[in-house]
């Protein structure tokens, strides 16, 4: 292969000319291709400034995309210039070489495209390279691409938990709504550890906080208070639902039976209609289940009632007016007191204490799916590369992953 083949082919080596190409010194099958310096003046790497004294020459190996599905390596002569400027030699800037890299612009961006589909494995294989240098790659291609969050005109926050690791460690993220962008994401759920995106946002950003959305976290709610004291929390459907799931209908079912213990088929009936009981009605779509789950309500009034109270529950963010919901909320919390059922009971009075943050939905419908979604990808990025040592570099790629719609 000629070196006029070779530029028609590859090219874009600005200032430098193909001086010869080859078999790789090593073997194999890798081609490798000289290239030399250009007689002119050049720009000075940390200035810019125009240059025309070369201090000194130096031979660099820099990694060039495949030829023909072959490897392909540069050996470039690379100089460092005399900048006035500056006082010193200085590092040629090169459009398509940066000044310490092994590896040429176009290459790293062709690793990176890959990195988005495919895990460290597969592109380390793709290109001969080491996993760690395609982590590295797609790291700092990440930085430059991202550029720090725009916190400029944020007004709305829902945030939320996600599991980082196993033995219950968790990380924060919080996302803009309207936008759909990830504009922080930090390891830990509690107070110091969110505080730094309150920092990040400034006095003044603070300040244009109008509503958070989010789980019931104290933590949460405690920072939001003493960082943003003017802005409404708004407590998510899911999330009380889930709790109402967890602390009610399960405490339930596990009271009936452990009364039902001498009745081994009744028990064994109530035992496993756990999922049964936590899903919703229009979602069970088999004839079976449905058969099965109205038999089961008619058999104990205690789990008909706790059901049917979770389906009511969830109407009270169905309403757009606070009197309304208000009123709703008066006689739901009247019929779970009257019923009897301790778990129940219990349940209604500590969920009194967040009725503010429930009926602040009316004025801002903002709701946690969004975040459950993003939770969702977050797993899977994680399973790709079979977890992350590196917090700064998996908080990129979700960051990457969701940059927001632009509206």
């Amino acid at each position: 292969m000629t070196a006029q083949e070779i530029t028609k082919i590859l090219g874009g080596w600005e200032g430098y000319r193909v001086d010869t190409v080859g078999p790789s010194p090593e073997g194999g099958d890798e081609i490798w291709i000289e290239l030399h310096r250009e007689e002119g003046p050049g720009r000075c790497g940390t200035c810019g400034a125009l240059c025309v004294t070369i201090h000194d020459w130096a031979e660099r190996w820099v990694r060039e995309l495949p030829v023909f599905g072959r490897p392909c390596r540069l050996l470039v002569h690379r100089c460092r210039l005399w900048c006035a400027n500056c006082g010193g030699p200085k590092v040629e800037r090169l459009s398509w070489l940066e000044p310490w890299a092994r590896h040429t612009v176009r290459f790293g961006a062709s690793v990176a495209r890959l990195c988005k589909v495919a895990t460290h494995k597969h592109v380390a294989r793709e290109y001969g390279i080491d996993r760690k240098t395609v982590k590295n790659i797609d790291k700092r291609h990440m930085e430059r691409e991202l550029g720090p969050v725009d916190l400029s005109d944020v007004r709305l926050l829902v945030m939320d938990e996600f599991a980082i690791q196993k033995g219950h460690r968790y990380a924060t993220v919080m996302v803009e709504p309207r936008r759909k962008e990830v504009l922080w994401v930090g390891r830990g759920n509690g107070r110091k550890d969110i505080r730094p995106f309150f920092e990040a946002l400034g006095e003044a950003g603070r300040r244009r906080i109008e509503a958070v959305a989010m789980d019931m976290n104290a933590a949460y709610a405690q920072e939001v208070r003493a960082q943003c004291p003017q802005a409404e929390i708004v407590y998510d459907l899911f999330h009380v639902v889930a709790k109402y799931g967890r602390e009610v209908i399960d405490r339930v079912r596990v009271d009936e039976a452990n009364r039902l213990k001498h009745d081994k088929a009744g028990r064994k009936v109530v035992k496993g209609a756990r999922w049964l009981l936590l899903r919703n009605a229009r979602n069970i779509v088999r004839h079976k289940d449905r058969v099965r789950l109205k038999e089961l309500l008619a058999a104990n009034r205690k789990l008909a009632t706790v059901y049917v109270l979770k389906d009511d529950l969830k109407h009270l963010w169905d309403y757009t007016y606070p009197g309304a919901a208000r009123r709703f909320w008066e006689q739901w919390y009247s019929r779970a007191i009257r019923s009897r059922i301790e778990p129940l009971k219990a349940f209604a009075k500590k969920l009194k204490g967040y009725l503010d943050g429930i009926l602040a939905h009316c004025r801002f419908p903002l709701h946690t799916s969004l975040i459950e979604g993003i939770n969702n990808k977050i797993k899977v990025i994680k399973r790709m590369a079979y977890g992350y040592r590196d917090d700064d570099y998996f908080f990129l790629k979700i960051r990457q992953a969701f940059p927001g719609n632009g509206s």
